[in-house]
């Protein structure tokens, strides 16, 4: 069963119809901003080669270049601090502990309805009056980290009930501690469930770090509004720009098409194995596993 099977119910031929005219439609629509936008440049001259000729010179291709290294770093860093801490907060919502699970819901609903860029300002106009003063790079990662962190906990939460509760009551029935069958059985599977939409969520994570102009870090979105300075190219500078955002999104997004047609691949072969019984589907409801990590 599709994911999208279980949100709405599958269109008749009518409904397919209705849907092929109008993706039609729209994909005409779009055919003519496109065109619509070309004849614009090349009337006010925006596609002549002299304007677009600096941008095959070492200069700029390293300019830029050095812009991309800072919003790749950025968005590792981020990355790196958030998806662990992430699993941590989701466990934490899991507990049996009431001030444990009742402090993680609390940041969970915090931080993911404060605004990304109000923190951001926070941490460039109001906490250096208090003394808290961070490098560029930190002024950017480290609300990035608060928010995705959030947003990371409730996936890595509803990969763990998503999981079959037998899982759980088996790992419990050899005699193994709630935290280990936690740690050692249901967590792996949650993540292999989850590792798609993982993905995705590092799509918003670079996309996130365009947000450097703020605190003046010198990611790609930064390096390019430097060189529309100098240059006057700004038409020029931001499609390239665009053009290396598509492209590292849209190697990011395949990625996780793979990765989510590999799981699903595992899990049909595991059912195929166990009978069709027991193991969990990507989009099929299934029981919420017991709340664990007291």
């Amino acid at each position: 069963m599709t994911a999208s099977r279980v949100l709405f119910d599958e269109p008749g031929p009518r409904g397919r119809a209705r849907i092929r005219l109008f993706t039609f439609l729209g994909l005409v629509l779009l055919a003519a901003l496109v065109a619509l936008a070309v004849w614009q440049f090349a009337r006010s001259g925006q596609l002549g080669r002299s304007r677009w000729a600096p941008f095959l010179q070492i200069p700029y291709i390293r300019f830029l270049g050095q812009g991309l290294v800072g919003t790749l770093v950025a968005t590792a860093l981020a990355a790196v601090l958030s998806f662990p801490l992430g699993v941590v907060l989701a466990l934490g919502r899991l507990s049996r502990t009431r001030p444990v699970c009742w402090v993680s819901t609390a940041y969970v609903e915090l931080f993911r309805g404060v605004p990304l860029l109000l923190l951001i300002y926070a941490f460039l106009l109001a906490l250096p009056r208090f003394g808290i003063n961070l490098p560029l790079l930190w002024k950017l990662v480290v609300p990035i980290v608060l928010v995705n962190t959030a947003v990371l906990a409730e996936i890595f939460r509803a990969g763990v009930n998503a999981v079959d509760r037998g899982q759980f009551e088996a790992g419990v029935a050899v005699g193994m501690r709630e935290g280990t069958v936690m740690r050692v059985v249901v967590l792996p599977q949650a993540v292999r469930l989850v590792v798609p939409t993982l993905v995705t969520q590092l799509v918003a994570l670079l996309k996130d770090s365009t947000l450097g102009y703020v605190v003046s870090y010198p990611e790609l979105m930064k390096q390019g509004n430097n060189l529309t300075v100098y240059t006057h190219l700004l038409v020029q500078t931001y499609l390239i720009v665009a053009l290396i955002y598509v492209v590292v999104n849209f190697a990011l997004s395949r990625l996780a098409s793979r990765l989510e047609s590999r799981t699903g691949q595992r899990t049909r072969r595991a059912r195929a194995g166990s009978g069709g019984a027991g193991t969990p589907v990507p989009g099929r409801p299934v029981a919420a596993a017991p709340a664990t990590l007291a």
